[in-house]
């Protein structure tokens, strides 16, 4: 079996016990919507639990935090906090709403060190403090096969943080603007774009036509084969993936909306690289995110 350096085979998850969707990122997440059973909470726990299951069945380390405090309704989405390489480097990032800083946790960061024995830190968290942002692998794809880190324009980005990101990692930026159907910016470059180790879905109809074509450019110079979303196959979170390698081989994690959504010949496309693990998280996607930023991974 083939490893990948851009499929671990670790990773770190949150399970909420107060989960809500989050009033302090409904001003620039297009993908929220509000829920409309009470038993919200509950419901997002089992399946943060189901989808943990899941993922232990085919091979998955699953570093698996339970958080109680009522103060932090996104904290499932961990991805956004942290990030880390195979360089021996844990990257903590600074996000945008006050409440989301509620996220980090000692005790996390501690496991990772302790486990994998990170070396280097790099710590961005402070400029909050500026009002600059970079929110993790929401934020930034990273392809760590071709050194290349992936990032569209929001108000959750910052192009000088990303590129001293880049410069600490030897990473190239690759900086660009994606707007959905309503001509949005895309609050998070994850919900519109997945890299596999042979593979890129992505959105292409949300870019301006010369970047289009740049980012196309590199696909092909990478040898990567390009799965082309549209706008209401991103609205489905067909874009928020994150491939992972199970015990018989790559996987890609994906809701089962994401799943659903998808062409046959898509999923054809991707099963001739990765077995499609979809996983059922409709009340967590009302929060506006999906399994990707449910899964933080360990490369490490």
């Amino acid at each position: 079996m083939s490893m990948s350096i851009q499929a671990p085979k670790q990773v770190v998850m949150v399970r909420p016990h107060h989960f809500r969707v989050n009033d302090a990122t409904l001003e620039d997440n297009a993908f929220q919507r509000s829920v409309h059973h009470t038993d919200v909470s509950k419901q997002a726990y089992i399946e943060v639990s189901q989808a943990v299951e899941k993922l232990r069945a085919h091979g998955i380390t699953v570093h698996l935090f339970e958080d109680k405090s009522i103060d932090t309704p996104d904290s499932v989405f961990p991805n956004n906090w942290f990030s880390t390489h195979h360089s021996g480097t844990l990257i903590t990032y600074p996000m945008r709403a006050e409440n989301r800083r509620k996220e980090y946790r000692q005790d996390v960061l501690e496991t990772l060190w302790q486990q994998y024995g990170f070396e280097h830190a790099k710590d961005l968290r402070h400029f909050t403090d500026q009002q600059r942002f970079l929110e993790g692998t929401g934020s930034i794809v990273f392809d760590h096969v071709h050194k290349l880190a992936y990032m569209a324009r929001s108000q959750r980005t910052d192009d000088d943080l990303l590129k001293d990101v880049c410069d600490f990692l030897g990473y190239e930026a690759m900086i660009f603007d994606a707007y959905d159907a309503q001509g949005t910016p895309v609050y998070h470059t994850n919900v519109m774009m997945c890299v596999g180790t042979h593979y890129v879905m992505i959105g292409l109809d949300m870019l301006a036509a010369p970047q289009r074509t740049l980012l196309c450019q590199r696909f092909e110079r990478n040898q990567q084969t390009v799965i082309a979303l549209t706008h209401e196959q991103i609205q489905h979170f067909c874009g928020n993936a994150i491939e992972l390698q199970g015990k018989e081989g790559a996987l890609l994690a994906l809701s089962q909306t994401a799943y659903d959504a998808l062409t046959i010949e898509q999923r054809a496309t991707i099963s001739q690289h990765a077995t499609l693990l979809p996983l059922s998280v409709n009340t967590i996607e009302a929060a506006g995110g999906s399994v990707r930023c449910m899964i933080a991974g360990v490369h490490g």
